[in-house]
């Protein structure tokens, strides 16, 4: 009996300790992870948590997004939950944590990356909230600035540096595309891309981080090697990165980057969509628009919100000069092909001055073969595409320069007519592309998407240039001779012949 009732009274201890543990250990609150970014600047992770005995609600926010927790669980000081993108429940991030004193670590686990581990501590009720919204204006046509009337050239630091950009890394790309024959193929644009903000001063001015100590200087190197300098914001508060946004300061950013010199805004949605619906879009880029045009200096509007809510329609009416129609590249044939390839109906929106933009040039990164970095030359050549090449031109090599600068390839991109190209065949791996050009000259890309070698048939009857037009395979640099009515040529695997076809009497043969 003394046992039994011994026995009573410690598992009535043990619930007890349990109960009092878990009041002890109650996860409610704001916690924030705070990761410096190495430039003097941090990226703010905020844990919003709910906990209710052992079920545990709540959000994640990062600057640019807030997602909900499911499958939450809290045992003692031990919790689990997850989250995952509305639109991707397949891509979901799994987090697990343990308190320890005032702290409470927190790994997280995503697939394709190596896990994370976060330090957060019970911060302030306001971390992690957004500013008050403000009203999109009414819409208004935006004036034409008047610039890029061919798709703009040059360089932009993301695809290869990404958060690495600094002041001596621009200077050592304007020295390089000065030197090798860049800036003389006609790439103009050095173009910083996030990472390059430290937050604003009491006036609003916003400020560089430690990485870019004087932009100004900067803007002059760079305008002394006879190139010009871009810069990135977003219209939301915080950049893709979690950097100082442009939001409430879009005439007060305009200025600055005026007075510093800049000749080229990439301007990314990113965390605009915690504010906005994509309805908005329009009125929140005109914002930036009307600023810009307020300025009175020349400064190229790169409108980046992935394609979405039709932008093809109204980015011209914002002032945008080019706007993103597709999501981020990556340096992969399947990545490449599928965002070129997919840019067919989006042709009669590019006009001098205002462009698709299926995003940059991962040429010379290391991901594809020279073949296939050759067809996606040729593509955005023959989509009028903005040429940004995106790779380290400090140590590039011989044969990736020699791709970003054929200049027959070039002219087909910066043809005066601004025309884009459409798929006039697909015959299975098979694509035809056209592209008219100024004069009566046709551009003509024959791709392979397949996985062996084809051979490629192709009649003037399809493509309405029959009698008396020759060919030049642009990429061969010869002259091949008259288009006959039916002629064939060898495309490899992920390849392209590219053709120049004009009217002249003076060449003969076939392909």
């Amino acid at each position: 009996m003394k046992e039994a009732l011994a026995l009573r009274v410690a598992m009535a201890a043990a619930m007890l300790s349990a109960c009092v543990g878990a009041a002890a250990t109650d996860l409610t609150g704001r916690w924030v992870a705070r990761v410096p970014n190495g430039d003097g600047t941090s990226r703010e992770t905020v844990f919003v948590l709910n906990q209710d005995g052992s079920m545990l609600t709540g959000s994640v926010i990062n600057p640019t997004n807030e997602q909900p927790i499911v499958d939450g669980r809290v045992e003692g000081t031990n919790l689990t939950f997850a989250t995952a993108p509305a639109n991707n429940l397949q891509n979901r991030t799994a987090y697990r944590g343990e308190l320890a004193g005032e702290e409470l670590t927190i790994t997280v686990s995503r697939r394709g990356r190596p896990d994370q581990t976060l330090t957060a501590r019970r911060g302030p009720d306001s971390a992690g909230r957004l500013p008050p919204r403000i009203a999109p204006p009414a819409l208004h046509p935006v004036r034409d600035n008047g610039l890029a009337r061919t798709p703009p050239m040059g360089w932009n630091s993301w695809n290869r540096f990404r958060g690495e950009v600094s002041d001596a890394i621009v200077r050592a790309i304007a020295d390089a595309m000065a030197a090798n024959g860049m800036k003389d193929a006609g790439y103009a644009y050095v173009n910083i891309d996030d990472t390059w903000e430290a937050g604003r001063d009491a006036s609003g001015r916003i400020l560089t981080n430690r990485k870019f100590p004087d932009m100004k200087a900067l803007a002059d190197y760079v305008h002394s090697k006879g190139l010009k300098l871009g810069i990135y914001s977003s219209p939301g508060p915080f950049t893709c990165a979690g950097y100082e946004g442009s939001y409430g300061h879009e005439e007060d950013d305009a200025r600055t980057y005026a007075a510093w010199g800049i000749d080229y805004l990439k301007y990314d949605w990113c965390s605009a969509a915690r504010l906005y619906a994509d309805s908005d879009m329009q009125a929140v880029y005109q914002k930036m628009g009307d600023a810009l045009l307020a300025t009175a200096r020349p400064i190229v509007y790169s409108l980046c919100q992935y394609g979405r809510n039709d932008v093809q329609k109204w980015g011209a009416d914002v002032g945008g000069n080019l706007w993103r129609t597709t999501g981020d590249i990556s340096d992969t044939w399947e990545s490449m092909s599928r965002i070129g390839f997919g840019q067919g109906p989006l042709a009669p929106f590019a006009t001098p001055g205002h462009w698709n933009d299926p995003d940059m040039l991962e040429i010379g990164n290391g991901g594809m073969s020279e073949v296939e970095y050759r067809t996606h030359m040729s593509l955005w050549a023959l989509l009028a595409a903005p040429l940004l090449a995106g790779n380290d031109l400090r140590a590039v090599q011989p044969e990736i320069l020699k791709i970003l600068t054929n200049r027959e390839v070039i002219a087909i991109d910066q043809d005066a007519l601004g025309r884009q190209g459409r798929r006039v065949k697909k015959d299975g791996d098979v694509e035809i592309w056209v592209k008219p050009l100024s004069g009566g000259a046709h551009a003509v890309g024959l791709f392979n998407r397949g996985e062996t070698t084809a051979n490629v048939t192709v009649s003037c009857d399809e493509l309405q240039l029959c009698g008396g037009y020759t060919i030049r395979d642009v990429w061969a640099g010869t002259d091949v001779g008259k288009f006959g009515a039916s002629d064939s040529t060898s495309v490899p695997r992920h390849g392209v012949v590219l053709l120049r076809v004009a009217r002249s009497g003076s060449a003969s043969g076939h392909m």
